[in-house]
């Protein structure tokens, strides 16, 4: 059933049947012309619609580009496979790629046209890279195919989120994983025990969240009373979204930010809001609130030291809060810890917009090549975009895997403690298939204080959408040029910043260095981009 490749899948498995006369104004990659779908139906439903139950005419395969995750390898056996197959008459020929080598992997394998047709997996941005070779599918043009995924655009007002996504051409390559609302979902977890016990209040802004630490930290002087996991990249993106802009490297730093008064993207950093977010951060480490150790210690250490009582704080989600940090609490007596609302910054009070999309998925450009083209995006459609596919993604199938009450409510089936154990049994609930959808489905895992937290953080200012700026494939290769050099400078000199190996006074001295490195002529080339994208679209 499932049969687990390590190279591209030669074909989509076909068999004779009957082909509607489709056509469409399309690519096939990179804008290398309309594509004619007459004859590429095969297998296909004639009258598919969202809402209805995808399942393919004829039994077919598609091949994927499959992110295994440590905790939950990829089983044959999968409920998972054996009841897709079921429902859709599809089945999967999976390159299987370790989680921490994917986005190399992706990398490789689509750059020696070796990528099998379906790519999840890949972040909003992450596609542009792609592009210009014309390795990938212009999805845009196929959304008529897609009915599932047009219905929830048109009832989320997803129109301007996937605005963000086109590039100079005016079409999109991402189908990206859709949210019905804006969320946040990382934040701070505190010893909450702690807390009680030196009578202090959760912080509400990073002052307050400063004022806790040194407080903590008077308590337990040989503590640093925060670290961090994934170095420092989450705690740089939380605090730079509040403080107004933009840090994490790959967990959200972007080169340019747009400046709202100037109405011109500036570079994100050496900008004011970049210079208070890294000032804030080197006095946390100046004063032994901050372990040092956050931007090169593996996770593991930090998961150690939270767990030996060295620190007291560390970033988290939903999901590492229930599987990581109260497992590895439970040796230290009382000890209690849970997630604090995303304390404010100089920016307000806000959330980032941008979660509306997540990782979603490429197409390759071979795609429509296939007689079972038209099926393909079908699928796509149902599985990833339907409320029904969603459903099955992420909890499985009702009455085996879990029971779903008169008033909504999902619950694990019996045998089942933590989702984790429904990832690793059955397969569902997986990272490939199950993100995106209704806020209810979102939060059907949530446990009652997640959901107390989710709604305080539906009451948060969303900061707004930066406007596109897409590059031509001319200037994209210019652009590539200067982005990494600059991206890498700015995280190479942003961490010797925080941890006060350079000094801040010579900051001018820094954004001087930056310029030589060519800020100047690549804000330009945005710029640029952006005033074309604007006179192209003007009342469009």
């Amino acid at each position: 059933m499932l049969t687990r490749s390590r190279r591209r899948g030669a074909a989509i498995a076909v068999t004779a049947a009957a082909a509607l006369a489709l056509s469409a104004c399309g690519s096939g990659g990179g804008g290398s012309g309309p594509v004619d779908l007459t004859g590429k139906d095969v297998g296909a439903m004639a009258e598919y619609a969202a809402g209805q139950q995808f399942r393919a005419t004829e039994p077919l395969s598609f091949p994927i580009l499959y992110s295994d995750h440590e905790a939950y390898p990829i089983q044959d056996d999968w409920l998972l496979w054996q009841e897709l197959e079921k429902r859709t008459n599809v089945t999967f020929d999976p390159v299987v790629v370790p989680r921490s080598d994917y986005e190399e992997k992706r990398s490789l394998v689509i750059g020696a046209g070796d990528a099998p047709l379906i790519i999840p997996k890949t972040y909003p941005g992450q596609e542009s890279a792609y592009v210009a070779s014309g390795a990938i599918l212009p999805v845009s043009d196929y959304l008529h195919l897609m009915p599932n995924l047009q219905a929830k655009i048109e009832q989320w007002d997803l129109g301007a989120h996937l605005d963000t996504l086109r590039q100079a051409d005016g079409k999109f390559y991402l189908l990206p994983g859709v949210h019905e609302d804006v969320w946040q979902d990382y934040t701070i977890a505190m010893r909450t025990d702690v807390l009680a016990e030196l009578g202090l209040a959760a912080p509400t802004t990073w002052d307050e969240f400063r004022d806790v630490l040194a407080a903590i930290k008077q308590a337990y002087p040989d503590s640093y009373p925060l670290t961090d996991r994934e170095d420092g990249k989450i705690l740089l993106n939380m605090v730079g979204m509040t403080f107004g802009t933009r840090a994490g490297t790959d967990w959200g730093y972007e080169n340019e930010s747009w400046d709202a008064d100037a109405q011109r993207f500036v570079f994100t950093g050496t900008s004011p809001e970049y210079k208070a977010m890294v000032e804030y951060l080197h006095g946390l480490v100046a004063d032994g609130l901050l372990d040092p150790e956050t931007f090169t210690q593996d996770n593991d250490l930090a998961l150690q030291k939270l767990a030996s009582e060295q620190s007291f704080a560390i970033s988290t989600n939903a999901q590492m809060i229930v599987n990581d940090y109260r497992p590895a609490l439970q040796n230290v007596p009382g000890a209690t810890i849970a997630k604090i609302n995303l304390p404010a910054g100089p920016a307000g009070n806000v959330i980032n917009s941008e979660s509306q999309l997540e990782n979603g998925m490429m197409i390759s450009a071979d795609a429509p090549e296939s007689e079972n083209f038209v099926a393909l995006m079908q699928f796509v459609d149902w599985l990833w975009y339907s409320d029904a596919g969603q459903e099955f993604a992420k909890w499985g199938v009702e009455g085996q895997t879990y029971t779903k009450s008169p008033d909504g409510q999902y619950a694990l089936a019996e045998g089942m403690e933590i989702m984790l154990d429904l990832q690793k049994s059955t397969g569902f609930s997986g990272g490939v298939f199950a993100y995106g959808g209704t806020t209810e489905l979102l939060q059907s895992t949530f446990t009652p204080e997640e959901k107390e937290f989710q709604a305080a953080m539906a009451q948060k200012d969303e900061l707004p959408l930066p406007p596109p700026h897409p590059f031509t494939e001319a200037e994209r290769e210019q652009a590539t040029l200067w982005e990494t050099a600059l991206q890498d400078y700015t995280a190479q000199m942003t961490l010797q910043f925080i941890l006060g190996q350079r000094p801040l006074s010579e900051w001018d001295a820094y954004a001087a260095e930056v310029e030589g490195k060519g800020m100047t002529s690549y804000l330009d080339l945005v710029n640029a981009a952006h005033q074309r994208y604007v006179n192209e679209n003007a009342g469009g």
